[in-house]
């Protein structure tokens, strides 16, 4: 991801956490929120219920990775939530149940 892609202020997170939609399978919760900006920007979200360190950053790791080789519509602030099961998820299953929100989100370009 590019650095310009990627949603790290506390005050964005929270925005979008307040004035966003949602959506949810049984791996991850999308959030997301139109922005004026000309690209998309994505945060990750991993919470310590979902394992130690080394799990987790695998997990945002495989986030990135899955989120990376679709084209998501210009304009959006989205975050990933991951949820425990997500832990034990394959790489495939994450990519599916990403591809999945942001489809029925309708943010996927082309969609």
């Amino acid at each position: 991801m590019k650095k310009r892609e990627r949603l790290k202020a506390r005050k964005d997170f929270v925005s979008v956490y307040r004035k966003g939609r949602a959506w949810a399978n049984q791996l991850l919760v999308l959030r997301a929120l139109p922005s004026d900006l000309t690209h998309h920007r994505c945060g990750f979200v991993v919470s310590r219920r979902v394992g130690k360190a080394v799990v987790r950053n695998r997990l945002k790791r495989r986030l990135r990775e899955g989120l990376r080789p679709l084209t998501v519509q210009p304009g959006w602030d989205l975050i990933l939530l991951a949820r425990p099961p997500a832990a034990e998820a394959s790489y495939h299953e994450l990519r599916e149940a990403i591809a999945n929100l942001l489809s029925r989100a309708r943010l996927l370009d082309g969609v």
